[in-house]
């Protein structure tokens, strides 16, 4: 029997139990596929869980075709800087000075613990999420989005290739550049020595879709040895996307 089409749905989470179910998925990602732990992980009720929850917005993709418990497959976590006012900061300040985009004064919203259930990667849901987003982004009135974005394992020597790429290639300016707070350097490999398509393909998808919207990359890599991840801080200036990057952004064709 075939299956039905995905219905999607995206808001943000609207009671605890799909704060729940947000949880239950980010643990079969980031904890079942990608072996990673936590201080707050709650492995016996398969929910990721940390101290930064409480203070943000969840927004949840849902199939409404699933059945209702398992509806939800695909979260963003939105910080605000009023949520990080409450929640003693970002995410992010655990892995990555902060100061260049704080003394901005920009409008910032740290995303973080994104992820999509494994049967939904490369589809349409994505861009649900995306839309759904843009008009979050808007409504707060957002300058800079911002986030940890990461790369399977704590070997930086096998992501040499494809953090060495994100150096020369997508470097955020001083003015916008966190820093990796133990600091692992992603200029290894010489610009004129990088075999660009070879990198791209090792880039991970998420990070391959902020390029695409003009997204930039912090200096330095981290290794988050308890999620089993090397990761990198993603920037991005909504000011500085072309007309072809905000159209991407919001869900529209540029035909």
């Amino acid at each position: 029997m075939t299956q039905p089409s995905p219905e999607f749905q995206v808001s943000l989470a609207r009671s605890d139990d799909e704060i729940a179910q947000a949880q239950r998925l980010r643990y079969d990602v980031f904890i079942r596929e990608m072996g990673g732990d936590g201080p707050l992980v709650d492995h016996a009720a398969g929910r990721d869980v940390d101290a930064f929850d409480a203070a943000a917005d969840h927004m949840v993709l849902r199939d409404m075709t699933r059945p209702a418990g398992q509806r939800i497959v695909g979260v963003y976590r939105l910080l605000t800087m009023a949520g990080a006012e409450k929640a003693g900061g970002f995410y992010s300040a655990s892995e990555f000075d902060l100061s260049p985009l704080i003394r901005s004064g920009r409008r910032l919203l740290e995303l973080g613990r994104s992820c999509v259930h494994k049967d939904y990667r490369g589809g349409q849901g994505m861009f649900q999420l995306w839309s759904a987003l843009a008009r979050y982004v808007s409504t707060h009135q957002i300058d800079v989005l911002f986030g940890v974005a990461s790369f399977h394992g704590t070997d930086t020597q096998a992501h040499a290739l494809p953090l060495a790429y994100l150096h020369h290639a997508h470097l955020a300016p001083a003015e916008l550049c966190p820093r990796a707070t133990v600091f692992h350097d992603m200029n290894t490999i010489p610009a004129d020595q990088i075999d660009r398509k070879a990198a791209m393909r090792a880039v991970p998808p998420l990070i391959k879709a902020y390029l695409r919207l003009g997204g930039m990359v912090g200096a330095g890599a981290f290794v988050d040895h308890a999620f089993n991840t090397t990761d990198v801080c993603l920037v991005l200036d909504l000011d500085r996307m072309s007309d072809k990057q905000r159209a991407i952004y919001l869900g529209k064709s540029t035909a």
